[in-house]
């Protein structure tokens, strides 16, 4: 049985994150941590996508960046200039390349495949059995996140961010490789928050995506329907090639993912909530979630009080609300705000980093009978 002091489950995003993290701080130098996982992370599986003021840490991997986003749809509609933000985009195959360089120079850390199969914690440390070996730790931090809890609970809305999307070259160029396109709202909506999503690389590369944001997932094959005619009709385009393919679903809910820690088990990335409930963006919010998880490791305190609700949580609530009582909303309520407000007040408020009277700005942008009335849904 081998025996860790800390046990990371899961090589996404947050587990690499969090790995490096306690590699680079002389503070855990003296610890012995396991990152597991059933894949070896070769392959260019995912996209990150995010927002940031300036310079960051994931500069020196990014594969694009945009100075410039579209929106659009019925209720507005416009290019954006977005500084001092930009808009940055991480391939998997980088993001995994660099953290597995950066985590193989530090003596204590050891990255491992295989499945693991249950988590027990046991008071004192907790057991990790995979399909090959048993595994002990004083602390352990589970990515895999079980889908079945979130669907079964009604506490709490789920809607689910769910897509498709295609890298394409075309034969003519057809993209503004400045611009990427944030939300097209103009695509027929059938009830739903359904938008497009452009990321040009070039004036002929780019991935094109259709994303929704609603309860059920469609058929394949609706997706890329939906696909073929934007890149038609919107995109003025006849002939391309589809590079590669990629597909995701994030949830999107408030509910307490706190209960499924423990005193030295805690579920970290979108098994422990990390994704923001109202956007589904994961990437930049994990990796402020593990400065933070980092600082209170040092405390030694029970692991199951690190999360805490703040007023960001309601207002996320109170969106959730309504897009799961009438889930068609989306596009009036995405659209009033950019309308209304600045993109760079909408990234920072998203990045719950505004003050209360910044904060104040952003609801009154925002259809103020609809969440009026969720509020007092949740009230009474």
């Amino acid at each position: 049985m081998d025996t860790f002091d800390y046990i990371i489950v899961g090589a996404g995003a947050g587990g690499f994150m969090l790995a490096e993290a306690l590699g680079k701080d002389p503070f855990f130098k003296g610890k012995t941590i396991l990152l597991l996982d059933k894949d070896s992370k070769s392959n260019n599986d995912r996209t990150w996508c995010f927002w940031e003021n300036g310079m960051g840490d994931f500069d020196d991997i990014l594969h694009k960046s945009w100075n410039n986003i579209y929106f659009g749809g019925p209720t507005y509609d416009a290019r954006l200039d977005i500084a001092p933000y930009s808009y940055k985009m991480v391939r998997g195959i980088d993001f995994y390349s660099a953290y597995k360089n950066k985590i193989a120079s530090y003596s204590n850390i050891a990255f491992r495949t295989d499945t693991v199969l249950d988590i027990e914690d046991r008071d004192q440390h907790v057991l990790v059995r995979t399909e090959n070996t048993v595994y002990t730790a004083k602390k352990v931090f589970n990515s895999i996140l079980d889908y079945k809890v979130l669907k079964a609970q009604t506490k709490y809305p789920l809607l689910q961010q769910h897509f498709i999307g295609w890298f394409i070259k075309t034969d003519k160029p057809v993209f503004d490789m400045d611009q990427a396109t944030f939300m097209d709202f103009s695509i027929p909506q059938k009830g739903n928050t359904r938008f497009m999503y452009v990321l040009p690389f070039s004036e002929t590369e780019a991935l094109v995506e259709y994303t929704l944001f609603s309860e059920s997932l469609l058929p394949e094959a609706e997706y890329e329907e939906a696909i073929a005619t934007y890149i038609k009709e919107q995109l003025q385009c006849d002939a391309f090639t589809i590079l590669e393919k990629e597909k995701g679903n994030i949830p999107m809910t408030c509910f307490d993912f706190n209960v499924f820690n423990s005193k030295n088990l805690l579920h970290i990335g979108m098994a422990g909530g990390w994704a923001k409930p109202s956007s589904g963006y994961t990437f930049r919010y994990a990796w402020k979630k593990t400065k933070l998880l980092v600082s209170y490791l040092k405390k030694d305190k029970p692991l199951h009080h690190f999360s805490k609700k703040d007023r960001f949580w309601y207002y996320d609530l109170l969106l959730l609300d309504i897009l799961h009582r009438d889930n068609h909303k989306g596009e009036s309520i995405f659209g009033t705000l950019f309308k209304n407000r600045s993109p760079q007040l909408i990234f920072k408020f998203l990045d719950e980093e505004t003050n209360l009277w910044e904060e104040l700005k952003i609801i009154t942008a925002c259809p103020i009978i609809d969440f009026t009335k969720a509020l007092l849904r949740r009230v009474f």
